[in-house]
Parts: structure tokens; sequence; C-alpha cells
């Protein structure tokens, strides 16, 4: 079964549960929310990236002839990319890190934190991962400033295979689209300059996802009522 959002088609699941139609709908309720200062809405999610180099140097171009690449690399490892956006004021964040373990996601989600200070809560969407959880932040923090900061969060996590459903997956498409696009990247310092000047120019110019798929088109699209959600 495909839903459609954005121009674009999604795979969802092939039958819906309760427990699947109770957190997309709470997943959509949010996204249908106006633009808020004090209540920001943000998607986060996860990229992991091979890196690549080149083993000869690249011909550049020349007058009548495009720039040629040796078919030639050599892999240097795996990094992870921490993506979140607000969609709709166009803020971004991204994350470089070596791995997506849990210290690593606590520190992402205080940058977060950090940029709302006056914020009254922020809804934060992110699928069921085992580090996405309080505990990743009580372990990084301890219980006190962890606890506070994990509170500090309403969380919405996206059902079992409706990934789909979080926005974050659109902004890692723009970011592996725009900032890592064919090119090979050999180490973790180059991905993050790469990612960090990303991040401004997308901030800089306030990008945002035009999200359409609402409670009311998904009830439509997969045949099930508002009731059925509430058990």
């Amino acid at each position: 079964m495909t839903s459609s959002h954005g121009g674009k088609k999604m795979w969802c699941v092939g039958e819906l549960d309760d427990e699947y139609i109770s957190k997309m709908e709470d997943v959509l309720k949010i996204y249908e929310n106006p633009l808020s200062e004090r209540e920001p809405v943000v998607c986060v999610d996860e990229k992991p990236v091979v890196l690549h180099k080149d083993t000869r140097p690249s011909i550049p171009m020349q007058p009548g002839q495009v720039a040629r690449r040796d078919y030639e690399y050599e892999r240097c490892g795996t990094a992870n990319v921490f993506c979140g956006i607000e969609p709709k004021a166009g803020i971004h964040f991204t994350k470089v890190t070596p791995t997506r373990a849990s210290p690593e996601f606590a520190d992402f989600i205080l940058e977060i934190a950090a940029h709302y200070p006056a914020a009254d809560t922020i809804h934060l969407v992110m699928d069921n991962l085992s580090t996405h959880t309080r505990k990743a932040l009580v372990d990084r923090f301890g219980e006190a400033a962890g606890g506070w900061l994990w509170d500090r969060f309403t969380v919405h996590y996206t059902p079992k295979h409706g990934s789909w459903l979080n926005q974050a997956e659109i902004e890692i498409g723009i970011f592996s689209r725009q900032c890592l696009g064919k090119r090979r990247i050999g180490d973790i310092s180059t991905l993050r300059c790469q990612a960090k000047a990303w991040n401004c120019r997308t901030n800089r110019d306030k990008i945002k996802i035009q999200w359409k798929f609402t409670r009311k088109l998904a009830r439509q699209k997969l045949n099930y009522s508002f009731k059925r959600s509430r058990h």
C-alpha cells in the first residue's frame, strides 16, 4: 500500500492495527498545529554515511572537456549524521558523529533544546529506536540534568514501519542531494565542515517542508475511522 504527501509516494504498512493508527494520528495532529515559538515541532532522524576518498587525483575541467574522476576509491569507514528540522519555520539541525550511539544522540538533543530556551515544550517527532529514550539522556548527563532535559520535550514516536511519517526523512533526502551529492568525502572532519556549511545555508534561506498528508487525508486514503484510533 502507498500513500501520497508532498508530491511523493511513500510506503506504509499493508495492514493497520490500533497502535499504528494511534501513533500516526498523534504525529499528524502535531503537524497540523500552527507555527509556535512556545511549542515548536522538531523532527529528527539519523543517516549513516560511508566515507570514501579518491586514490588518484581528478582531472580538472578543460576547454571542450568535462572534469573527470577516476573510478578507483578507498573506503575510509563510516560516520553518522543526525538531521533535525522544524519544518514550518525552516530551522535545521545537523550534527556529524562517529556513530549514532546513545551519548551522541543525547548531545544532539541538548543542542536542539538549547535553540529553544523560552519554549514551554518542544514537540519531538522520531522513531522508537532503542537510543531515543530518557535513559540515553540520564546516562549522559545524570538523573537530574538528563531528566530535566527530557522533560523539556513532548515526544511523539512514529509507529513501527511508519518512518515515512517523520519529516526528518525528507530533510535527510535534501541533505543527501545538496550536501553529499555524488562526490567522495574521505574523513569525518571534511564531512563536518561540509555539513556545517550546508546547515548555515539552509537556515539562512529558511528552507521549509510543505507537508500535505493530514489526518483527514489519512482516514480517506487508508480507510479507517477516527474512533478506531482512540481504542
